[in-house]
């Protein structure tokens, strides 16, 4: 069963990495969609420009809709692992994926040079969310106790993570949620 998907974000490389390096960190995905290159992923919504790469800025910058099978996330997440180390810092990837029924199923993958690195930006991103939601009803006090709850937690799990024995790092993604449906 194929179902339409929709991948945005964007990776910042390391200077020095070249398109040769970036494409076979890619390889897998560009294996997946059968084309050469990444020049040649295109998006099914004409609007949306795919995923392209910016050598100056090192930026490669993703914006693509496609109709995918169910390997496809296990492809996604295997080739932001193999582009990790090629990257400056960690990044989230948004993957929505559209259900027949109207639901549309969210979720946000990270990629980046390290575990260190996924979980400090995790934590960036868990902290905005959380003082965005909280300011709205509480003040900067409240949502300071807060967000040193979140801190504490993320320092507790990275420690836990620390002391547990090492296994193969996997890009992680978030909790799945379910939002209605909406173009950017």
């Amino acid at each position: 069963m194929r179902i339409e998907v929709h991948v945005h974000g964007s990776l910042y490389l390391h200077k020095g990495v070249t398109l040769a390096q970036m494409e076979a960190g890619m390889r897998q995905w560009l294996e997946y969609l059968d084309v050469e290159n990444v020049n040649e992923i295109r998006s099914a919504e004409p609007s949306e420009p795919g995923v392209s790469y910016d050598q100056s800025a090192r930026v490669l910058d993703i914006c693509w809709t496609g109709e995918v099978g169910r390997s496809f996330q296990r492809i996604l997440q295997q080739t932001l692992q193999a582009i990790g180390p090629l990257l400056e810092h960690a990044s989230e990837i948004e993957l929505t994926y559209y259900h027949e029924d109207g639901r549309d199923e969210f979720q946000l993958l990270f990629a980046g040079p390290s575990a260190e690195a996924i979980h400090q930006a995790q934590r960036r991103l868990m902290l905005e969310d959380v003082a965005g939601l909280l300011s709205r009803h509480f003040g900067p006090a409240e949502v300071d106790r807060v967000t040193a709850l979140v801190n504490e937690l993320f320092d507790r799990d990275w420690s836990q993570k620390a002391a547990e024995p090492k296994a193969e790092s996997q890009p992680s993604s978030s909790l799945v949620h379910f939002r209605k449906k909406h173009l950017h």
